[in-house]
């Protein structure tokens, strides 16, 4: 009952929050604007945040390109925060505002539901009428080309990207048994992400493999009960441990107290966790889909073997191949390590990043595609 009343105040409070874009859009849109290359992002009613990945990728973007709510000269979108309608869209366009999209994956059965289709064709609109499109990754691309149709736009493949900088290896050498993480959010859609890896870890346990996993960020009370329970039943309570949720402050921390990160998320499209592990020296064992396998090669981490089919449900790798590639990154975590880390400053600093953002802004705000 209570999480049916929860349900529909989200409805109530997102239907609000579209209805007030639209008022926003129409009355800011028509305010007289200087004309400039500078860009003055707008970022059409994304939050920034610390955790999910369209909230990080505002946070980051608005550090440089800080957010402009009234005489914009161009508007940010993200796909899966399809909150500005066809109505929205064309008044932009008839003010000759540039529209940007940052086009991650799809709504799919496997991971979203019963409203998938609906849902696609909602964000279907933004990614038809942008002037310019940012590919997550080449996965991305194929997923929205099957998905929400052909676009005659122009746009490019974009790996997401983090400050090298700031996300760093630690150089201690702590002395706790190797340590695998799992991060970021997990619904009762993603609890597959949890549940295999622990399975793999009795395996291991039974061949005398003592090693440990932590899983941290936000996580579906239900799930974290299913997850408890089977914990208990396998015996691995000094195993698993369940962190809280965090910040990206926190994350280099939580980061450096693991010595592999986990993904075993089927079909993602470009996880932000991942960049900022390797970024961290860590190495990645992956479910071996979607746009992963275009992050990670096999000097920075170890894929696992699954079957890429088109998001009818979520496949993951048996506990038996986790398993096996939980002991090669055991066995060669050093020299993953530096690779993957290697391979985070080369092609995934965020200095990147942002010069090619700015030069897109600028080159639309010149009148050109």
């Amino acid at each position: 009952m209570t999480s049916n009343i929860f349900s529909i105040i989200k409805i109530i409070v997102f239907q609000l929050w579209k209805s007030y874009l639209i008022f926003h859009i129409f009355f800011t849109s028509s305010l007289r604007r200087k004309k400039t290359i500078t860009p003055k992002i707008f970022y059409g009613g994304v939050r920034k945040g610390d955790i999910g990945g369209p909230l990080v990728k505002i946070k980051r973007l608005n550090k440089f390109f800080p957010e402009k709510k009234f005489f914009y000269n161009s508007v940010y979108l993200v796909s899966n925060s399809p909150y500005l309608n066809s109505l929205s869209l064309r008044k932009l366009k008839s003010k000759n505002i540039p529209i940007i999209l940052n086009q991650n994956g799809v709504f799919f059965p496997g991971w979203y539901g019963a409203e998938w289709e609906k849902m696609n064709l909602i964000m279907s609109k933004a990614y038809l009428e942008a002037d310019y499109v940012f590919w997550q990754s080449e996965f991305c691309k194929k997923s929205a080309r099957k998905f929400l149709g052909l676009r005659k736009g122009p746009g490019e493949i974009l790996y997401n990207a983090v400050d090298t900088s700031f996300f760093i290896p630690s150089f201690c050498n702590a002395e706790r048994p190797f340590t695998f993480l799992i991060a970021g959010k997990i619904n009762k859609h993603s609890a597959y992400r949890i549940d295999c890896c622990i399975e793999a870890l009795r395996l291991l346990k039974d061949k005398g493999e003592d090693l440990n996993l932590n899983v941290a960020g936000v996580i579906d009370k239900n799930v974290l009960k299913k997850c408890l329970t089977k914990i208990n039943k396998l015996d691995l309570k000094k195993n698993v441990k369940f962190l809280r949720s965090y910040n990206q402050k926190q994350a280099v921390k939580l980061y450096n107290d693991a010595d592999c990160f986990v993904h075993m998320k089927h079909m993602d499209s470009c996880p932000n966790t991942v960049i900022e592990a390797m970024s961290c020296g860590l190495p990645i064992l992956y479910s071996n889909s979607g746009g992963i396998p275009e992050l990670v090669d096999y000097k920075s981490g170890v894929g696992i073997s699954v079957e890429n089919s088109w998001y009818e449900r979520n496949l993951t790798p048996s506990s038996e191949d986790i398993a096996k590639g939980m002991i090669k990154i055991f066995k060669d975590k050093n020299s993953l390590g530096e690779n993957a880390r290697q391979r985070a400053v080369k092609n995934y600093d965020i200095k990147n990043w942002i010069k090619r953002h700015r030069y897109i802004f600028q080159k639309l705000l010149r009148g050109k595609k």
